[in-house]
């Protein structure tokens, strides 16, 4: 089947979604996390070929672990699509009400976006993610996996479609997966503008060039994720040891690991050999300014291009600021408006940090793993955006609406 022809099975099957009461969304996402939890067995084996694939491919360790799928991370889908389902349905309601003088209410309502696609490489949970999050806001699913989960994405969406074959209230078309892995099938869902309203990219340069090179459909990007974890002159250097060994080693492959360290100069001697002897035992590779290097000696030196690196590994970029100032500098000429954190007890310079720097998440005196949507309580996300029109940060079931404006009258006309 081409990707025109998913898209327009899509589009059909939005115009019934749309219309849905929570009930009959609710009662098809149970069902498809109770079959995702009864074909364990079955999605393991998909997913056991496509990693013994990779491995003879050479694959890196960073995409193995975003490409395996265990039965912790099995249990984590089947409850976040459960969780979804407790969620308040955003469809239909009212964000703001006003009446004017000629006795028109306005209410501002929310509704499905409609068709929503998804491009992603190696995360199979990103198939039942994205399901979830599209049927319960009343949108038609559209996924596009990478070949390297191809037998994993493929398995899951088998599975999807068999339950919804199960009931009559959601189209089986609601959620589909383009099984086409050409490039030119990527091409042709980004120019599907006549179906599709919202295309969500969630992978590394290569794809993200190839969308703004040829998108003409509505895009919001998912973009790299080179995360700064500021220690200020003022922090609790014990928390924030913690905080930067978390966010660097928990799970060093996601988008919101960190990837660069920043200390303020006052506290650089006493600090950075505590969380640099931690970090050096957790098998991190650690690269540092000279001043870094005056301290601990065993840094690799650090490059301008460090700085400016996603690692999405156990490396670390390393330096010494002398102000908050410096550190804000620093996060604005190489972030990537994903995630920043800062490590402060003085509160008017954390409050300073979280007004000026330009990013989807600030986090104040805890770890930039925390973001993510379902720590944020939207359940699962969509993608984290690092732009700003329309949603920013991680993406949960409001960013996949949109505004009307409904005008209730009693017969007024306008003169």
């Amino acid at each position: 089947m081409s990707v025109t022809q998913v898209c327009q099975q899509a589009r059909q099957a939005s115009s019934v979604l749309r219309e849905l009461h929570a009930d009959s969304k609710n009662r098809a996402l149970l069902l498809l996390a109770e079959a995702l939890a009864d074909n364990g067995e079955r999605l393991k084996s998909a997913n056991s070929a496509d990693l013994d694939a990779a491995r003879s491919d050479g694959v890196s360790g960073t995409l193995i672990d975003r490409l395996t799928l265990t039965d912790k991370r099995l249990s984590s889908i089947c409850q976040a699509t459960r969780t979804v389902a407790d969620l308040p349905d955003p469809v239909g309601q009212v964000v703001s009400g006003s009446v004017r003088p000629n006795g028109l209410l306005i209410e501002r309502v929310r509704e499905p976006l409609g068709v929503v696609a998804v491009i992603y490489e190696a995360r199979p949970n990103v198939t039942a993610d994205v399901a979830a999050l599209c049927l319960k806001s009343g949108n038609a699913a559209v996924l596009r996996g990478s070949s390297i989960a191809a037998h994993t994405n493929a398995a899951i969406a088998d599975v999807m479609t068999e339950a919804l074959r199960q009931q009559d209230e959601v189209p089986e078309h609601a959620v589909q997966l383009v099984r086409d892995l050409s490039r030119e099938a990527v091409v042709e869902l980004l120019t599907a503008d006549e179906y599709i309203d919202l295309l969500v990219p969630r992978g590394g340069q290569g794809l993200l060039a190839a969308v703004r090179e040829h998108a003409t459909v509505p895009v919001v990007i998912d973009g790299d994720g080179n995360c700064h974890v500021y220690v200020d002159a003022s922090a609790d250097l014990e928390r924030a040891a913690s905080i930067v060994v978390n966010a660097k080693t928990s799970r060093p492959s996601v988008c919101n690991a960190a990837e660069t360290l920043l200390v303020h100069a006052a506290v650089a001697g006493a600090f950075l050999p505590i969380v640099l002897e931690e970090l050096h035992k957790a098998g991190v590779e650690l690269r540092g300014d000279e001043r870094v290097r005056e301290i601990w000696p065993d840094a690799e030196p650090a490059r301008e291009s460090d700085w400016a690196t996603e690692y999405l590994g156990l490396v670390l970029a390393v330096r010494v600021v002398d102000s908050v100032d410096a550190a804000l500098t620093h996060i604005s000429r190489y972030g990537t408006r994903n995630s920043e954190a800062i490590v402060a007890q003085d509160i008017s310079v954390a409050r300073r940090f979280a007004r000026a720097v330009d990013s989807g998440s600030v986090f104040v005196n805890c770890s930039t793993r925390f973001s993510d949507g379902g720590e944020f309580g939207y359940g699962l996300e969509i993608g984290i955006s690092t732009q700003k029109l329309h949603a920013r940060g991680p993406m949960g079931l409001e960013a996949l609406t949109c505004v009307k404006n409904v005008a209730w009258g009693d017969g007024q006309i306008r003169l």
